[in-house]
């Protein structure tokens, strides 16, 4: 839905909305106003299922990157504003940035981040809402090889561990294909939302941990020591 109007949102009309199904967007940065999107077809990930190619999971189990939970919202949300090599346009525009960080703020935004191991160079992350057992994926970035996707595992291990029922990724994308995302319509995503809304989920996975190991994640996600290699 974009009906190009410009909208009020605060934080707490942004948690009724994500509960009703749908999200605010920007045309992009220098435009101030937000507009309400449904998509028809809803992308998510599966939380049993999801797929790791064997290289990507030696990679997770090698730690060569230190990988962190809510410990940098402004340097993840400043990676997923900057401008990507095939476009000079971001979606994230100052109020969006402002509204995600009062949400951080109130534990209903989380992120992943992922440096270069020893060092606090961040290289990629993620960030996205939590309400109920759903978590709802807003936006990655990276800054090095395959540091967005080392996030993403890092947050599907978190999700399975922490008992949640729903990985929304709003569309399906080429990236996202090869991790089994699949595309629900709207009927269908709505009734798995409401189920996963119902249910509680622990987002400290891993409690008083600031940094989880890459082998502890795949566990989580059902990978053995064999198949990752």
């Amino acid at each position: 839905m974009h009906d190009g109007a410009r909208v009020e949102i605060t934080p707490e009309i942004l948690l009724k909305a994500y509960a009703a199904g749908i999200f605010p967007m920007a045309e992009d940065a220098s435009d101030p106003t937000l507009y309400w999107v449904e998509p028809r077809a809803r992308g998510v990930l599966p939380l049993d299922g999801f797929r790791i190619p064997k290289r990507l999971a030696r990679t997770v189990r090698s730690d060569v990157f230190e990988v962190r939970s809510d410990t940098d919202f402004e340097g993840v949300i400043a990676g997923c504003a900057a401008p990507r090599r095939d476009s000079e346009r971001t979606w994230i525009n100052t109020r969006i940035r402002e509204l995600y960080g009062a949400l951080f703020d109130q534990g209903y935004v989380h992120t992943i981040e992922v440096y270069e191991a020893g060092t606090r160079h961040l290289v990629g992350g993620l960030y996205g809402v939590s309400l109920g057992a759903a978590f709802f994926g807003e936006s990655m970035f990276h800054l090095a090889r395959d540091a967005s996707k080392v996030a993403l595992v890092h947050l599907m291990g978190r999700l399975r561990r922490g008992g949640y029922r729903l990985a929304d990724t709003q569309f399906v994308t080429d990236h996202l294909a090869q991790f089994g995302a699949e595309e629900l319509p709207r009927h269908v995503y709505k009734r798995r939302l409401a189920d996963a809304l119902t249910a509680h989920a622990q987002w400290d996975a891993w409690p008083d941990r600031a940094e989880v190991d890459g082998a502890e994640v795949l566990a989580a996600l059902g990978v053995t020591g064999a198949e990752a290699r």
